[in-house]
C-alpha cells in the first residue's frame, strides 16, 4: 500500500516539475479580422440566378472567358444593338468588360436603362483550314464512271401444284355404315336382355 502512495507522489512532483520548467503559460488571441472593403455596385447590376458563361463579345462566335455562378452579381455597363446580350464588369479580361447572354440574367433595378455598345470585332482564327494536297489526291477520279443502281427483277410466277383426282372405291368391297348398325343392334339386343333378367 506504502508503495502505490509513494508512486503517485512521484508522478505528481514529475508533472509539477515540467510545467514548472516550461514558465508561465502563453494566452492565444484570436487573429484581428482585416477590414475587407466591398464595394456596392452602383448603377444597374445582373444577377445570375444559374451558370451563365461570359465571352468576349455578343455571340457565341466570341471566346468564352470564365463562368458566372448561381448567385453571383456584376455590374451592367451597356447592351447588345437587339438588346440580346449584356455587357457587364469583369476581370481579368481586355478591357475588364465580358459579355453575358440576356436571358440568362436578372437586370437589377427592373427596367434598368442599359445604353446600346457596339460589338468588339470577332476574332480571326489563328490556323487557315487548309486541304492536304496527298490526301485530297487519294480522292482524285480515275475516270470511273458511276455505277448502276442495282434494278428490281421480279420472281418467276408461282405455281400451284395440281393434286390427282380422288377415286371413289368400287363397290366390291363391305360398306362400313352395316358393320356399325350390326353393332348397334347387338348393344341394344343386350341392354334389353340385362334389364329382363334383373326383374
Amino acid at each position: 500500500m506504502m508503495r502505490a502512495w509513494g508512486w503517485v507522489i512521484l508522478l505528481g512532483l514529475t508533472t509539477w516539475a515540467s510545467s514548472a520548467a516550461a514558465g508561465p503559460p502563453i494566452l492565444m488571441h484570436p487573429p484581428a479580422q482585416q477590414p475587407t472593403v466591398t464595394g456596392t455596385p452602383q448603377g444597374p447590376t445582373i444577377v445570375v440566378p444559374d451558370e451563365v458563361n461570359v465571352r468576349l463579345g455578343p455571340g457565341t462566335d466570341y471566346e468564352q472567358v470564365g463562368v458566372l455562378i448561381a448567385g453571383s452579381v456584376a455590374p451592367a455597363i451597356g447592351c447588345s444593338p437587339g438588346g440580346d446580350w449584356v455587357q457587364i464588369v469583369y476581370a481579368g479580361v481586355p478591357g475588364n468588360v465580358a459579355w453575358v447572354y440576356a436571358a440568362f440574367v436578372a437586370i437589377q433595378p427592373d427596367g434598368a436603362y442599359l445604353p446600346i455598345v457596339e460589338p468588339p470585332p470577332t476574332s480571326t482564327p489563328r490556323v487557315t483550314p487548309t486541304i492536304d494536297p496527298t490526301l485530297a489526291a487519294q480522292f482524285v477520279n480515275l475516270g470511273v464512271g458511276p455505277t448502276r443502281l442495282p434494278t428490281f427483277t421480279p420472281a418467276p410466277p408461282h405455281v400451284a401444284p395440281t393434286l390427282p383426282p380422288i377415286q371413289e372405291p368400287s363397290g366390291g368391297g363391305f360398306p362400313p355404315i352395316v358393320a356399325t348398325l350390326g353393332l348397334l343392334v347387338v348393344g341394344v339386343f343386350g341392354g334389353v336382355i340385362s334389364v329382363l333378367r334383373g326383374r
